[in-house]
């Protein structure tokens, strides 16, 4: 009912001038280096409206204050704003108001501002809704229909000022029915805040506060440890946020710790905690794919210790928590499994807690979820999260590829730590090549993985390559000519030296792959092609080389181009004017242009980038048709 659009912070920690981001409405993504300050923005976010009452959790001015700048604010004696959040309210949300008060409510947006001294500010715009139009709605309601009552309850700002005006009618001989009825509306006007304008307060204490999400942070150190003290965590000593999870745990499984202390037994503290241990592992082996022999165990043993007179007394009880591999049937301690595993398990825990509480909504605050998983693990996190925001705002920091939605990438905002602190931009703004490098590698990765699911992939050295393909394809399929087969996937590998290894790559996919290739010039490249054609990894009628098409003795893909028609392009893309007369037709047209070109190498894409924008007013010979018209019906039948 209501989302967060939009946050402020204006100094907090590593952020020493203000920053305002978007927020999306399913994941946002905090992607930067180590100590760029992620986690801070967390901090702050976390400290504004967090679920439960934690001192952890409360603006402090000495601590989180940027340290060089805090004697400037001590010297104002100002308390100075932290964080401003930008909430959306929800259509539904806004005819419920409207319903309730009587009159449209038409404010979509509203800003929640914490301050160092954990008191808030409320904005909304417009601000002052108590006027003629309301207090008449609301009276008519009631059946009054007297305009004096109207412009008094103007000047009525608080419960007690409501209640002086009606003992002032009591006793100035008002109808009983009347006052009867101004008793009704006066929840409008009760203000216990002392705000300027009663309604407004009330539509917020009554309708929006209720409905503002709470965040909820989570980070490693919340991860479960082994061995858990009952008897600390029934005396309140919470020591870490570990143990701060185990009594998630134990009240997610309605056990009564001070229960388990007087207990002789703890059979049916186990069977509980089982129930809940099963309840879990199931939700956590949906997405744990890497290993599902796994099973968490849990124990409640007693501590005993024996003085010197040989007296044994109980010190205290212990949550023992294992995990047996039902591959081996070993069981280990949880916090001698995977930090990984642990973690997925942990975090689990402590969201189905919350989900317990059924009245608020959460927006969860992952800091480096998944930092200690596999990249296939990291994967099904990712599937997790996904999951996860259909119900909550997630937002959450890294610094892996594997944990970036290449397709999503509008979801990333990028932190950078420059001289003046803490920056934060969309990912198409930043320039910082060690921040971008995330980005970029995940780019890579689904690049990688759009390869390797398809069945059918064709090899080419470079991205010209591809373009030429791609554009001759569509263009002889147009003129109902043959063309490359639609499930063919044309790969750029980036040079001729790179084929091998991707082909040692695709082996283990059962992939059908076919290299199309320029003559070898390397003499290194074509060793390593010939290795995986005696070592039986590709066959050698699925290498297809430029020159078997043309039937000449060197040949690179613009050589399946006339000479007139690569002219064309190359001219046009370079702005030259090179005649035909000053190539000559015997010998491959790619050194004869870079001779031309003062022997220099130019960018083999731009004429293929032209071509591929001006497909549709170039007309191509019918030699360069015949050539790739016959590339393509050799290609398909290697497939």
């Amino acid at each position: 009912m209501i989302k967060l659009i939009k946050a402020t912070i204006f100094k907090f920690k590593c952020v020493e001038s203000e920053q305002s981001f978007e927020i999306e409405p399913d994941v946002t993504v905090l992607v930067g280096m180590n100590e760029s300050g992620k986690t801070s923005l967390l901090e702050a976010l976390a400290k504004v409206n967090y679920f439960t009452n934690d001192p952890t959790y409360k603006f402090n001015l000495t601590h989180d204050y940027p340290r060089k700048l805090k004697k400037s604010v001590d010297r104002k004696g100002e308390i100075p704003e932290a964080v401003e959040l930008e909430y959306a309210i929800s259509k539904p949300l806004q005819d419920q108001i409207s319903a309730d008060i009587m009159i449209p409510f038409n404010c979509s947006n509203f800003t929640y501002t914490a301050l160092y001294d954990n008191n808030r500010k409320i904005g909304f715009n417009p601000f002052i809704f108590l006027d003629k139009t309301f207090i008449s709605k609301v009276l008519k309601s009631v059946g009054i229909l007297n305009e004096k009552h109207r412009d008094m309850l103007l000047t009525v700002t608080c419960s007690a000022e409501f209640d002086a005006y009606l003992a002032s009618l009591t006793s100035g001989g008002e109808s009983s029915d009347d006052i009867a009825a101004l008793k009704k509306i006066r929840k409008y006007f009760e203000n216990p805040s002392k705000w300027s304008d009663p309604l407004i307060e009330y539509i917020f204490r009554t309708h929006i506060e209720p409905n503002i999400p709470k965040f909820m942070y989570y980070d490693d150190y919340y991860a479960l440890t082994s061995r858990i003290s009952i008897n600390r965590i029934n005396q309140g000593n919470i020591k870490d946020n570990s143990e701060k999870t185990a009594r998630a745990l134990l009240e997610l499984s309605d056990i009564n710790t001070k229960n388990i202390i007087n207990a002789s037994s703890f059979e049916d503290f186990k069977a509980e905690l089982e129930a809940t241990q099963a309840i879990i592992s199931e939700e956590l082996f949906k997405y744990w794919t890497t290993n599902n022999n796994l099973r968490i165990q849990f124990d409640i043993d007693k501590v005993v210790r024996t003085d010197p007179n040989n007296n044994q007394q109980i010190v205290d009880n212990v949550l023992d928590v294992r995990v047996l591999n039902l591959r081996s049937m070993v069981s280990l301690p949880l916090a001698n499994r995977s930090r990984g595993f642990n973690w997925f398990f942990s975090f689990l825990v402590w969201f189905k807690k919350i989900q317990e509480d059924k009245k608020s909504t959460y927006i969860l605050l992952l800091d480096e979820p998944g930092l200690n998983l596999h990249a296939m693990a990291q994967d099904d996190l990712l599937k997790f999260i996904e999951d996860l925001s259909k119900d909550y705002q997630i937002l959450y920091t890294t610094h892996s590829p594997f944990m970036i939605d290449s397709g999503r990438l509008n979801r990333v905002r990028t932190v950078l730590e420059k001289e003046d602190g803490t920056h934060i931009s969309d990912s198409l703004q930043e320039k910082d090549p060690n921040t971008l490098f995330p980005l970029q590698a995940a780019l890579g990765y689904t690049i990688a993985q759009n390869l390797f699911v398809s069945e059918k992939n064709l090899l080419v050295e470079g991205i010209a390559d591809l373009v030429y393909l791609n554009v001759l394809s569509n263009h002889l399929k147009a003129l109902d000519k043959p063309c490359l087969r639609d499930d063919v996937t044309i790969v750029p590998v980036g040079g001729a030296d790179k084929i091998a290894t991707f082909i040692s790559l695709l082996r283990g996919n059962e992939l059908n792959t076919v290299c199309l290739l320029d003559t070898f010039t390397d003499a290194s490249a074509k060793a390593r092609v010939d290795s995986l054609i005696t070592q039986n990894l590709i066959k050698d009628k699925k290498v297809v080389f430029y020159q078997q098409i043309l039937n000449t003795s060197f040949a690179d893909v613009e050589d399946m181009f006339s000479i007139d028609d690569y002219l064309n392009l190359y001219n046009q893309a370079f702005s030259k004017n090179i005649a035909l007369k000053n190539i000559d037709s015997a010998k491959p047209i790619m050194d004869q242009l870079k001779k031309l070109n003062s022997d220099k190498n130019f960018n083999h894409y731009s004429p293929a980038n032209y071509l591929a924008k001006n497909i549709s007013s170039i007309t191509l010979s019918e030699e360069t048709l015949s050539n790739f018209t016959k590339l393509f019906e050799i290609l398909n039948k290697k497939f």
